[in-house]
């Protein structure tokens, strides 16, 4: 939900991604939540209200504005924007009043329709201008029958604005423009996509019907290349040229390449008699075409009706060029990670296993890794670690301070781990690009007794998860200490934990992202995590794994996860 600015000026009230669509609207608009108070507004709205955001934000909107021609307050009963509110549908009137800040009222039309400001509770946008303006808008008075007015189409822009900068797939952004166009607009919607290689696809085909948007997927799949001189308007719209109107007889002729083919097709299957097709542009390049198209709406589009469909690819651009960026950026990333998480060594009387999952938004993709390898004299070294940071570069910071623990991991073997990371620590900030990180460091061996021993040191991190073969779980708390990067703490010694594992237990080392949402605190994710654990000790180590990251894991979480996985045997074989 939309908040307050920091101070009364311009602006106020108008922050994120609704801040964005309102600024962009140029006449009166504000946003309410599902309480009916206002959330955001715009310029515009405080200037014709003559009042500024922080007395108009947080107010309830219909006690603060709502007037009957004789200034007299409207009951609540009586609100023509109630019902609509209510519903959730969109609704305008031409004839009401407003109070301004001086106590004037102010003749007003209006438009009010649903509003997705991404928090829980419905809202709703209202835009308004002064009646006087309002018999002048363009559109307003000679617009045809379902044609949108002015005050519809600056609320459809305002809601593409929001829906399509909000998400960051490509897929989700897709669908997202389908569902604004339809049936608002037409009864069918097209999207042709140009993919990295320069291919197109014939991506959605949806038809509107009986009130739910059905998808042709016979009609979906590769088209023919773009032609470089085709006049036909499809083909134009993929090299960016002008938007256009077409219709069957648009391709009735012989056809001039494999796109003139298809759309013929695409016609007689759908029976538009009446299509508005404009380019999808990115910041540099052509990314495709949306068709919009009528069979069951008498009405053909008009020239008047491509500069609103421009004005929504020029959106729907940007949305899929940001989605298509952030998707190439996790590809990356996660090679990346893929490519420097090791093979895990194979050492006699253990049994080890490792999963990586990334996380589901391409932007969470980051710096979380895990690390075994041998120290000699039949020690083995387990690393766990996140490094601080949501992006390529915190994948590249992993690999610098994996590649750093490494070498002093092997260097000082005989040193505990807790001086080994010390140096780490000194290292980190003096020739590394981590800014911050966690991670622990264990180090699995035997004593002289032939038992299996653990000693350990954390550095801000999630503590160790210990499982024994009867189920009892409970974790390792000792050896705790200030995370890496923070520069305090580096001459200080740090702590480390020991203790006997006992035959046929579980070690676990994980990264937040398996405890951690955003709607639980750490501990319910901490105490979820133990208990699955806890159920699973019987099962093989890869059921185990896979098991914990399905059962553990939270819905909501946002996050990539690392997990690593060592059973220990009954007593240590002897190689």
């Amino acid at each position: 939900m939309e908040t307050a600015g920091e101070g009364p000026g311009p602006g106020a009230g108008r922050p994120g991604a609704t801040g964005v669509a309102l600024t962009a609207i140029g006449t009166g608009a504000y946003v309410v939540d599902g309480r009916g108070r206002i959330v955001a507004v715009n310029a515009a709205a405080e200037r014709l209200l003559g009042r500024p955001a922080a007395a108009l934000v947080g107010a309830d909107a219909h006690d603060l504005l709502h007037r009957s021609a004789h200034g007299e307050t409207v009951p609540t009963s009586q609100c023509r924007m109630r019902p609509a509110f209510l519903a959730g549908r969109p609704a305008q009137n031409d004839h009401d009043w407003f109070e301004k800040g001086d106590g004037t009222l102010l003749a007003i039309a209006w438009s009010i329709t649903p509003y997705d400001t991404g928090a829980d509770d419905t809202s709703a946008l209202v835009l308004f201008h002064p009646r006087e303006a309002a018999a002048e808008a363009p559109g307003t008075a000679t617009s045809p029958e379902g044609a949108p007015d002015e005050l519809e189409r600056l609320a459809l822009l305002a809601e593409t604005t929001t829906q399509l900068t909000s998400t960051l797939s490509v897929d989700e952004a897709l669908h997202r423009l389908v569902t604004l166009v339809l049936p608002r607009l037409a009864d069918w919607a097209v999207i042709d996509l140009i993919s990295e290689r320069d291919e197109v696809w014939r991506t959605k085909v949806v038809h509107f019907e009986d009130g739910v948007p059905v998808s042709r997927r016979d009609l979906e799949g590769p088209m023919a290349p773009v032609p470089a001189e085709s006049p036909m308007p499809l083909s134009r719209a993929l090299r960016g040229a002008s938007s256009t109107i077409a219709g069957p007889d648009t391709y009735q002729g012989a056809p001039d390449s494999g796109i003139a083919v298809e759309q013929r097709k695409l016609f007689e299957a759908t029976g538009m008699h009446s299509a508005a097709i404009a380019p999808i542009r990115g910041l540099r390049d052509v990314l495709g075409a949306l068709t919009l198209g009528r069979s069951e709406q008498p009405d053909a589009f008009t020239t008047a009706d491509l500069t609103l469909l421009e004005d929504i690819t020029r959106r729907a651009g940007l949305a899929l060029d940001n989605a298509r960026l952030y998707q190439r950026q996790r590809k990356v990333a996660e090679t990346m990670q893929r490519y420097l998480l090791p093979q895990l060594p194979r050492v006699p009387g253990l049994e080890t296993t490792s999963r990586y999952l990334p996380a589901p938004d391409a932007s969470h993709v980051g710096g979380d890794w895990y690390d075994a390898f041998p120290l000699g004299d039949g020690d083995t070294a387990l690393v766990i670690g996140d490094v601080s940071g949501h992006d390529l570069d915190a994948a590249a910071g992993m690999a610098q301070l994996r590649n750093v623990l490494r070498s002093y991991a092997w260097s000082f073997r005989h040193e505990p781990p807790g001086r080994v990371v010390e140096r780490v620590d000194r290292a980190v900030l003096r020739i590394t690009d981590v800014s911050m990180a966690t991670l622990v460091l264990a180090v699995l061996g035997t004593d002289e007794e032939g038992r299996w021993t653990l000693s350990w040191t954390n550095a801000g991190h999630p503590p160790p998860l210990l499982v024994t073969r009867e189920g009892v779980a409970g974790y390792l708390t000792g050896g705790g200490g200030m995370l890496l990067g923070t520069g305090t703490g580096t001459d200080r010694p740090r702590a480390d934990g020991s203790t006997v594992l006992p035959p046929g237990s579980t070690l676990v080392l994980y990264t937040d992202g398996l405890i951690e949402a955003p709607s639980h605190p750490i501990d319910e994710g901490l105490e979820r995590l133990r208990r699955h654990a806890a159920v699973l000790a019987h099962r093989p180590v890869e059921v185990f794994a896979d098991e914990l990251l399905r059962r553990a894991r939270p819905a909501d979480n946002d996050d990539d996860v690392a997990l690593l996985v060592v059973r220990v045997g009954a007593r240590p074989e002897r190689g």
